[in-house]
């Protein structure tokens, strides 16, 4: 271990190569390397180190009859001890070699070796292959979780991964621009992170929840294509894949179709696959409306790597003596089901437990039958007579030994519980094939929705989206119905990228927002900035956002953000190893005249 007295900042020699990178060809060269001991062996004379940097492993031998200071250097090293060492690249013997190593056919026997940094026993097991620690910890020590293998590999490929954005984009003529992080608060959503300005007291910046507005200016300021790679922030109840800040791809292009929109977000798609991890995509992707994915996926962004698709059974039990579901269509409820194959079996006890969890989760009751040799069997089975069983059958495909699991509800409130139960029996019966690509642009959303906790109609996206041409007519008589210029990609059941048509217009701007509840007056004093700039010759315009974490997290083949990004907060919004959010000094507060009230 280094003494004070002989501390340099500097290591004794430079880097030749990296550990990972060398190979059979090497052999003969002298080379000089830094590195993490990541085990160590000792055979009662010649001692075994595999040393570990960024780009992999490397065997080391520390011969004592031949150079007995490197070999003293190394009795003293323990795990993720720092090195720097020189020597030769020898070939293993034939009896030696590992294969499962790419340097697994040679090794470095040392002639010079220093300590440049202890390290503690970790806390938890840094190798390859070794099961990861409870997460906690791992965010506590983050910087030790980041040398694991795996760390490197997902960071690597989300580096590769923003290269391949990068290269597309550049090749189709966009220009990196950035925008600021210190920005004024606009309602778009969720809630802003506030930042307190010292100079100005009394008055805050926001940071930004995404750069939509800024991102339409520059399509205002003449710049036609733009993108950046940008940080947003969101003060949100977090859930597991969600993260307060984060970063997504921001792209935007003066007057496209929604097609040419798309088309640019599939080639930088399949830029991303192939420089990430050189799989070739084959664009364009599949289109679905967004009403056909809610009738027959139950979600706007569907898995389709299995079937098990929704039926809608409210016709085929039209005048059925079933009280139930009678009594639901005279409510103007609808039923829908989902026929599981017979293969695919599930005990009553499981039936019981899905239904019970359906009752208490969603107050909503499941009622199913199995098909068997023509008759069902099942709780509803003596209800359903042999005409609705026929009609039922021919609506949700349902064969021979298959289930039939139903709820009846509003049709808005069935659909989503009918897509999540979809899931879960993928899920349970492992269907998704996890090596599948199945992209989908989800299609003619609505314009707005209605929301149940602020009792009135609010954007399905932005207010910013632009109305289908065809449903501008709409906006005073009956807005609810009108659709979006808007568009999704899908990936295996994740968003992977939302984007829209923007309105380039003040005044059709203006209708937009009260129809969200603005007055005029409000809209001008929130969105002046917009407004005004709309009104010089702002042409049409239109663009696409992808969470680049999310991007990362398929390409990567997890299903954790916080595995793709470096230093991620937890599902409350802390950091473990720093301890942020944390308490501020009381002079700092008295300087931006904040005072905390408990």
């Amino acid at each position: 271990m280094p003494t004070k007295a002989a501390y340099s900042p500097l290591p004794p020699w430079p880097r030749s190569n990296y550990c990972g990178l060398l190979r059979a060809a090497d052999a003969g060269r002298e080379v000089a390397l830094w590195g993490w001991v990541a085990t160590r062996r000792d055979h009662g004379g010649l001692i075994f180190i595999d040393l570990r940097d960024r780009e992999g492993i490397i065997q080391l031998v520390f011969n004592p009859a031949h150079e007995p200071a490197a070999h003293e250097v190394a009795e003293g090293v323990r795990a993720e001890y720092y090195l720097a060492v020189k020597g030769k690249v020898v070939l293993r013997s034939e009896g030696t070699i590992n294969k499962e190593l790419p340097t697994g056919e040679i090794e470095v026997v040392v002639a010079n070796a220093e300590i440049l940094s202890a390290s503690l026993p970790p806390p938890f097991p840094l190798g390859a292959g070794v099961e990861a620690a409870a997460e906690e910890v791992r965010l506590k020590y983050r910087y030790l979780d980041l040398r694991r293998p795996e760390m490197q590999r997902n960071l690597r490929r989300r580096h590769q991964a923003l290269r391949g954005v990068r290269a597309w984009l550049d090749g189709q003529g966009f220009i990196e621009v950035e925008t600021p992080i210190l920005w004024r608060s606009t309602p778009e959503g969720a809630r802003d992170y506030l930042v307190p300005s010292r100079v100005n007291p009394g008055k805050f910046y926001a940071l930004p929840q995404s750069p939509q507005l800024l991102k339409q200016l520059l399509m205002v300021g003449g710049f036609d294509r733009y993108y950046q790679i940008a940080r947003c922030f969101r003060d949100e109840d977090l859930r597991a894949n969600r993260q307060p800040e984060f970063s997504q791809v921001d792209i935007e292009m003066t007057g496209p179709r929604p097609d040419e929109v798309m088309a640019v977000a599939e080639g930088m798609m399949a830029s991303v696959y192939e420089y990430a991890v050189g799989i070739k995509l084959e664009p364009p992707f599949p289109r679905m409306p967004y009403e056909e994915a809610m009738e027959h996926y139950g979600s706007d962004k569907p898995d389709l790597r299995f079937g098990l698709e929704i039926s809608n059974l409210t016709a085929a039990f039209a005048g059925t003596s079933f009280k139930v579901f009678a009594d639901a269509i005279a409510r103007g409820d609808s039923i829908y089901g989902i026929a599981l194959p017979g293969e695919h079996q599930l005990s009553r006890r499981e039936l019981d437990e899905m239904a019970e969890a359906l009752r208490t989760q969603k107050g909503l009751g499941l009622a199913w039958a199995k098909s068997a040799d023509g008759a069902w069997q099942g709780p509803i089975a003596r209800h359903v007579s042999d005409e609705e069983r026929a009609r039922v059958g021919a609506a949700s495909g349902l064969g021979g030994g298959a289930t039939l699991l139903m709820v009846a509800a509003p049709r808005d409130k069935a659909r989503p519980v009918m897509g999540d139960l979809r899931l879960q029996l993928g899920n349970r019966f492992t269907l998704p094939d996890p090596a599948a690509l199945r992209f989908l642009w989800v299609v003619d959303f609505p314009l707005f929705e209605y929301s149940e906790e602020d009792k009135r109609l609010v954007s399905a996206h932005h207010p910013f989206t632009a109305p289908h041409p065809d449903d501008v007519g709409l906006i005073d008589s009956d807005p609810a119905k009108m659709r979006a210029l808007a568009y999704d990609m899908v990936l295996n059941g994740q968003e992977m990228g939302g984007g829209s048509i923007r309105i380039h217009d003040p005044e059709l701007q203006i209708s937009i927002l009260r129809v969200l509840g603005l007055s005029r007056e409000e809209a001008l004093g929130k969105f002046n900035f917009l407004l005004e700039a709309l009104t010089y010759g702002a042409p049409p315009h239109g663009g696409i956002a992808f969470g680049v974490d999310r991007i990362a997290m398929m390409v990567c083949g997890t299903d954790s953000l916080r595995d793709v990004m470096a230093f991620p907060k937890t599902q409350k919004a802390v950091d473990p190893m720093s301890g942020a959010p944390s308490e501020v000094d009381p002079r700092q507060l008295k300087e931006l005249s904040i005072k905390v009230v408990s």
